[in-house]
């Protein structure tokens, strides 16, 4: 998988970061305040373009404004981060304002912190009034500090375009681009398919370990390592909530076979996320999703799931990634416990009834042998292909059992060539077919071939045109 781009806003407070974050990913994300210092932590959100689709992050505020000054450092800490780690950099100035001395200190900051390669682009906000562009940008263009300035008015989408244009522009010489979509192989080519499965299953599976802070994540991989491992290796435990800061890989070799875990750290609700560098944590662990192949969504048996476990599962679900349900804890729960468990578990998360559940314990080790079949299992399901013949025969019977009769009459169906996997149906109108119909043929192709721990995703085409559906049942 394609590394995807940061692109990083950071500026003084109340310079209108947020406001331009939420024109630029098309939705009301972030908290728009005229308080300064309103964004304390990083929001991340994804924008998708023709050309490169990259990750967008909103920062609170630096170089001081604040009107809460105990967050200050703290905050600022995160936005240095957020500029080490970025691919490109949008620095917000408000051109209604003259130039201030958190302004400048933004600017020392930038020069010290960003790596020399990454561009930085001067977003000239609350660019709406007659005159305001033609003072503001010969001044910021002073600074020296930009590859180019933009002005903009986020709230009327003044100068977006432009800007959206720029940052593709950046992103394309440093060469980033768009992964191309998921296309129907054609079926001469299912043998070279499965030798490049065979090639990639043959490698080191990359497995993050998610979930909410204090579930277990890191005593989990502290139980799979071996014994000398775990004393130069072992990861730190601690009963206090986001211990773990940074996404970091550990290989640990069973049956002759390595594996490279992702231990991330704890993703939890906004709200939670208080005065330390866990932002940048969220960040990391939803980059570690999206370079695996296998998640292992790990849940406390001793709690009920709660919305942010969900949250997390979905996360995964949309990434397109195997997944696996690690119940742990289940030492604390007698027999009786542990099925009413299991039990909620499958009824709070329906929409992951794909992925295997094993209840473990990280301290007794309980369960812990059948984690590494089941990533095996999983990851290869996750490759699987069905012959075109199979298929189409399959598809034949299936449609039988649903009662629409433009799937009856849809003659042709194919599998893409991405995982996880995407089977393309051809009707006469993508909008006639509804969701229940796709989840029948979803459950009847799993009883029939076998997915279980990948979601699927089924793709409608009419001609040229297709309606993309993606529902991890």
């Amino acid at each position: 998988m394609a590394k995807l781009p940061v692109v990083a806003i950071i500026g003084r407070p109340n310079t209108g970061k947020s406001t331009l974050f939420n024109a630029l990913v098309g939705e009301r994300r972030a908290i728009v305040s005229d308080t300064p210092g309103t964004t304390r932590d990083p929001v991340a959100g994804m924008v998708e373009t023709d050309d490169v689709d990259y990750l967008l992050l909103d920062t609170g505020g630096i170089g001081g404004g604040s009107e809460d000054k105990s967050f200050e450092n703290d905050v600022e800490k995160q936005s240095k981060l957020a500029i080490e780690s970025a691919d490109v950099i949008l620095f917000t100035l408000n051109a209604r304002d003259d130039l201030t001395g958190s302004d400048l200190t933004s600017v020392e900051i930038l020069r010290r912190s960003r790596k020399r390669h990454v561009p930085v682009i001067i977003v000239a906000t609350k660019c709406d009034k007659p005159g305001t562009e033609e003072t503001a940008i010969p001044l910021f263009e002073g600074l020296s500090i930009a590859d180019d300035v933009i002005a903009t008015s986020a709230v009327h989408r003044q100068g977006i375009g432009k800007l959206e244009d720029t940052v593709a522009a950046h992103l394309a010489k440093l060469h980033f681009k768009k992964e191309p979509a998921a296309q129907p192989a054609e079926e001469e080519e299912d043998s070279g398919f499965e030798e490049n499965a065979e090639k990639i299953l043959n490698q080191a599976p990359r497995v993050a370990v998610i979930g909410k802070p204090n579930v277990g994540k890191s005593s989990l991989l502290n139980a799979l390592m071996p014994d000398p491992m775990r004393k130069t290796a072992g990861r730190i435990v601690s009963p206090i909530p986001g211990t773990t800061r940074d996404s970091s890989d550990t290989t640990i070799t069973s049956q002759g076979k390595e594996y490279v875990f992702v231990d991330t750290a704890g993703l939890r609700r906004k709200s939670r996320v208080h005065r330390d560098l866990e932002g940048i944590a969220v960040l990391q662990s939803i980059k570690a999703i999206q370079s695996s192949e296998v998640v292992l969504l790990m849940l406390d048996a001793t709690e009920p799931v709660s919305h942010q476990d969900k949250h997390i599962a979905g996360m995964a679900c949309d990434e397109g990634k195997a997944m696996i349900i690690v119940l742990n804890k289940m030492d604390l729960l007698n027999a009786a416990q542990k099925k009413e468990r299991i039990d909620e578990v499958r009824g709070a998360l329906p929409f992951c009834k794909f992925a295997p559940l094993l209840g473990v314990s990280a301290v007794t080790r309980e369960g812990l042998l059948k984690l590494f079949p089941l990533i095996d299992s999983v990851a290869r399901n996750r490759l699987r292909r069905i012959s075109v013949r199979d298929l189409r025969d399959w598809y034949t019977s299936a449609v039988r059992t649903v009662p629409a009769k433009m799937l009856a009459t849809s003659k042709h169906i194919t599998q893409a060539a991405d995982p996880p996997p995407s089977f393309v149906l051809f009707v006469k109108n993508p909008r006639d077919v509804q969701p229940s119909q796709l989840r029948a043929l979803d459950n009847n192709i799993r009883r029939t071939f076998g997915f279980e721990g990948t979601p699927i995703r089924w793709i409608l085409r009419r001609s040229t045109q297709k309606v993309k559906h993606d529902r991890e049942q």
